[in-house]
C-alpha cells in the first residue's frame, strides 16, 4: 500500500505540474487560435531565470517565483508586438512555423547566455526534507508543495474564467472576436494579455520545476512534447481538458514508472494514440468556454 500511495502521489505531482505548464498552451490556442511551439522554450527560460536569480543574484526562492515569470511575461509582450500580431488572422500553420522558429531562437539564446552545461538549484530550506504521511508513505515536502501549486492553479483558473469579468472577456474574444470589438472590448489588448498570461504560466512551471529537475538547454524540447500530449488527450483549447489530460499523463508516468518501467517511455504515446483513434478532438474537445 505504501508503494501504491507513493506512486499515486508521484502521479499527482507530475500531472499537476504538467497542468500548470500545458494549460497556458491550451489557453493561447483556445483564445488566439495559435499553436505556440515556443511554449517549452518559455518554460525553460523561467527555469534559467530562476537559476540566475537564486544562484547568481542571491534572491530568495519566493521572490524568484514572483520575478522570473513576470520577466518571461514581459518578453512575451515584446514577442507579441514585434512578431505574432502579424499572423493572428492567418492559418494555424503559419503560427506553428513562426513559433517553431522562435523556439529555435530562444534555445540558441539560452545556450549563448548560460552555456550547454547542467545547472541545479536547491529548494528553499522550508521545503527541504520529507514528511511522513498516513499509510506508511514518506514523501518529499517540495513535491507536496508542487501538488499544492497545481491545486491552487486549478482553482484560480476556474475562478478566473467563470467568476471574473476578465475571464468573461477572454471567453468572448475566443468565441467571436468581431462581436467583442463591437461591444467595445479592446481585443488587441486581450490578445497580448492572453499570450503573456500563457507565457507566465509556462515560466511559473519552470521555476517550480527547477529544484526538481536538472536545468539544461534540452528541457524545453522535452516539456513541449509532454504538453502537446496533455492537450491532445484532453482536447486542444479546453481548460478542463488540460486538467484531465495532465492527470491522465501523470498517472501514466507515475504508475507506469513504478510498475512498468521497461515500457514507461512509450506509454504516453500509446495513450495519446488510443485517444486519437477513439476521439480525435480529445476527451473534452475544444472549447474556450469550458
Amino acid at each position: 500500500m505504501g508503494s501504491l500511495g507513493t506512486a499515486l502521489l508521484n502521479s499527482l505531482d507530475i500531472g499537476l505540474l504538467l497542468f500548470v505548464i500545458a494549460v497556458g498552451l491550451s489557453i493561447v490556442f483556445g483564445v488566439l487560435n495559435v499553436i505556440n511551439f515556443a511554449h517549452g522554450a518559455l518554460y525553460m527560460l523561467g527555469a534559467y531565470l530562476a537559476y540566475t536569480c537564486i544562484a547568481g543574484l542571491g534572491m530568495p526562492f519566493w521572490l524568484t517565483l514572483l520575478v522570473a515569470p513576470l520577466c518571461v511575461a514581459a518578453l512575451a509582450v515584446v514577442i507579441d508586438r514585434l512578431m505574432l500580431r502579424f499572423i493572428y488572422q492567418r492559418e494555424v500553420t503559419d503560427s506553428l512555423l513562426l513559433t517553431f522558429a522562435l523556439m529555435l531562437i530562444l534555445n540558441e539564446s539560452v545556450r549563448l547566455i548560460w552555456g550547454t552545461g547542467i545547472h541545479i538549484i536547491d529548494p528553499p530550506d522550508l521545503l527541504k526534507g520529507t514528511l511522513a504521511l498516513p499509510g506508511g508513505v514518506t514523501y518529499p515536502i517540495y513535491s507536496l508543495f508542487v501538488i499544492s501549486v497545481g491545486l491552487v492553479s486549478v482553482c484560480g483558473l476556474w475562478l478566473l474564467f467563470n467568476k471574473t469579468r476578465i475571464g468573461k472577456i477572454m471567453r468572448a474574444a475566443a468565441l467571436d472576436r468581431e462581436m467583442a470589438q463591437v461591444l467595445c472590448i479592446n481585443t488587441r489588448l486581450v490578445i497580448t494579455g492572453v499570450f503573456a498570461f500563457g507565457a507566465w504560466l509556462a515560466a511559473v512551471g519552470g521555476v517550480v520545476a527547477a529544484p526538481m529537475r536538472a536545468i539544461d538547454p534540452g528541457m524545453g524540447d522535452k516539456i513541449i512534447i509532454e504538453s502537446f500530449i496533455v492537450v491532445v488527450i484532453g482536447g486542444l483549447g479546453s481548460f478542463p481538458g488540460a486538467l484531465l489530460g495532465a492527470v491522465v499523463l501523470g498517472l501514466i508516468h507515475g504508475l507506469g514508472g513504478r510498475f512498468f518501467p521497461e515500457v514507461n517511455l512509450v506509454l504516453p504515446f500509446l495513450g495519446m494514440a488510443v485517444v486519437l483513434l477513439l476521439k480525435p478532438q480529445g476527451l473534452m474537445g475544444k472549447g474556450a468556454s469550458s
